[in-house]
Parts: C-alpha cells; sequence; structure tokens
C-alpha cells in the first residue's frame, strides 16, 4: 500500500493476478498521477493531462479513483491563467499542446463532477481557441510526423481542440468549431491514428462530406488492423497499444460500422494482452521501442480510456482463442522523463 497525499493507493501486488484489466489500470495511475507534481514540482501533460483524463472518466462510470489522486491535479486544471509557468518549461514543451491536453483534463474533470467550476473550462477554452490555424485545425508537432501519445499530431490535437470547446460552450466557440469541422471532413488522413483521430472527430455527421470522409477513414482502419488484433501506425505495422486504443474509441462510436463488433472483441484482447503487471502499457514511442516514461503514462491513459469505453458492451468479450493469445511483454522501465 502506498500513501499519496494522505491517501492509501493499492500496490501493484494488491491488484494483480485475477484484477481487472481496467483495475490495474486504474490503481497504477492512481499512484502516478498525484507523483509526478510531488517529485517534480510541476504539472505535466502526460501525468496531469492524458492519464487524469482517463481517472476522471472512470471515476464519471463510477470506479473507485480516490479524491487525493486527482485534487491537486484538480486544483491546477482549474487555474488555466499558470498552465504557462508549469514549472516543466524546457526546450521540447510545446505550449499550444499543452493548452489542449489541460483543457481536455479540465472538460473530463467537470464533466465527471470532480470540478465545479464551469467558467474557469470556459477560460482555458478561450486559450485553445486562440491558437486555431487558419484552415481550422490545430497545429502541433513537426509537420509530416506521425503523432504519439505526448505529441498528438494536427488531427488528433484537433478532435481533442474541438472537444474542449463543445464542452466549455458551443455557441460561444460556434464558429471555431465550424472551422474545425470543415478541416476534418477534407484532411487527408495519412496515418491510422489520423483516420481514428478524424473518425471521432466527425461523430455521427451526416452530411455526404462526412459520411464520405468516414467511409475513408474506416477503409484505412478495416485493412490496417495486425493479424492478431490491434492496429499500428500504417498497414503492416505492428500493433501498438496508443495507436490501437485511440481505434477503439473511435469503433465505438460507430454504430452503423458492421464489422465493429469483431473489430473491438479483437482490439480490447490485444490490449489486455500487452499491458505489463503493474498495470501500465509499454510506451508507444516513434520510432518504436524506445523508453519514455511521459509517453508510458500516456499511452496507459488513452488504453484505459479504451477499455473503459468498450467495457460493458457484450461483443467486447473474448473468445477463448483470442484470451490464449497472449502476448509477452517486457518489465516495466525507470520513471525517467522524455
Amino acid at each position: 500500500m502506498t500513501l499519496i497525499l494522505g491517501c492509501s493507493i493499492p500496490s501493484a501486488a494488491e491488484v494483480s493476478g485475477t484484477a481487472a484489466p481496467e483495475s490495474r489500470a486504474l490503481a497504477y495511475l492512481a499512484r502516478e498521477v498525484p507523483r509526478w507534481p510531488v517529485e517534480n514540482k510541476c504539472f505535466s501533460c502526460h501525468n496531469n493531462g492524458d492519464a487524469a483524463r482517463a481517472l476522471y472518466q472512470a471515476a464519471k462510470l463510477g470506479d473507485p479513483v480516490p479524491d487525493a489522486a486527482l485534487a491537486e491535479t484538480t486544483r491546477w486544471l482549474e487555474h488555466p491563467e499558470r498552465w504557462e509557468r508549469n514549472g516543466g518549461e524546457g526546450p521540447f514543451s510545446d505550449k499550444a499542446l499543452a493548452r489542449v491536453q489541460f483543457a481536455a483534463a479540465l472538460a473530463d474533470a467537470v464533466d465527471a463532477g470532480r470540478s465545479k467550476d464551469r467558467k474557469a473550462l470556459v477560460r482555458a477554452a478561450d486559450l485553445v481557441a486562440g491558437d486555431q490555424s487558419g484552415d481550422g485545425s490545430w497545429r502541433v508537432d513537426a509537420e509530416g510526423n506521425v503523432g504519439s501519445p505526448a505529441t498528438y499530431g494536427p488531427c488528433l490535437a484537433t478532435v481533442m481542440a474541438r472537444r474542449s470547446l463543445r464542452a466549455a460552450d458551443p455557441k460561444r466557440f460556434a464558429a471555431a468549431i465550424d472551422r474545425a469541422d470543415r478541416w476534418l471532413r477534407r484532411v487527408s488522413a495519412e496515418s491510422v491514428l489520423d483516420a481514428a483521430a478524424v473518425l471521432q472527430g466527425l461523430g455521427n455527421a451526416d452530411d455526404p462530406e462526412a459520411v464520405a470522409q468516414r467511409r475513408r477513414c474506416l477503409d484505412q482502419i478495416r485493412k490496417s488492423e495486425a493479424s492478431r488484433g490491434g492496429w499500428g501506425p500504417f498497414v503492416n505495422a505492428p500493433a501498438e497499444p496508443f495507436d490501437a486504443a485511440v481505434v477503439l474509441l473511435a469503433l465505438a462510436r460507430c454504430d452503423d460500422f458492421p464489422d465493429r463488433s469483431k473489430m473491438i472483441r479483437r482490439g480490447r484482447a490485444y490490449l489486455i494482452a500487452v499491458q505489463r503487471p503493474d498495470g501500465s502499457w509499454p510506451e508507444t514511442t516513434r520510432p518504436p521501442d524506445g523508453e519514455s516514461y511521459a509517453q508510458r503514462l500516456s499511452t496507459t491513459g488513452w488504453a484505459l480510456q479504451a477499455l473503459l469505453i468498450t467495457r460493458d458492451k457484450p461483443e467486447a468479450k473474448p473468445t477463448p482463442e483470442e484470451g490464449r493469445g497472449r502476448v509477452k511483454t517486457p518489465p516495466a522501465g525507470p520513471r525517467t522523463g522524455g
């Protein structure tokens, strides 16, 4: 048992074995999310952004998330004017991306009832809207790079930014949302991550342009599925936890896709198979097989969100054959930045 900010958090050993994958991931993130600001004297996009979002979403669904696991993060998120001075400034700090990630976490905090400060969410959305490009997108990371858990890329960043604007005030930010919608309908999805992100952003839009774009994205996802389930960044690429998680989040919202049930089941089986004993997932890095605590926390946050949103779907239960096809994973590495 670990004490974090006066709260008892289960250890990996206490939730390993027969505990559900979601429970192991929750225990891992409940330890790691509050630990970063204590040890590093700053708030991070990976711990207090992506990973915290997974905890907020779990809390909304009724999973046991200790208040202390999110208390400091929530207080930080409720002051967007301080985000520029998070204590973690450095040569790789992308302020526009940080605003997208922190605003998304605040939106989930409000949605879960862990924050009551909707005015803070509007102030955060104002900051995010100010970073929108003229074409309607949010440009983060180097142009042409395949997005990663901690860098997103323009498609995922645009979808997450748009989501925060809608959560804050869809009327106030109607023009920015409309520009994002038009960009999402026309952008060329160059990777599986792009296709999955665009699919999420389009939702159930049924205008001809959106329908055609959804069809292109679904076709790309279908032909890119790995032989044993899961998705990598491109066709014929090995499956990666982050790409698989973002695809599952997209498929969970595609009620009219005929192959959805089997693909969700195989995707869940893949994520469960590669989960580490401590509840985390191996970090998805570009290029692959790198070591990064930041990417590991973000990857775990995305993977947990995917399992949570598909958990109660009858089609998500793995078959005996899929359950036996477990993938051996390496032990977790040290907690280092990056």
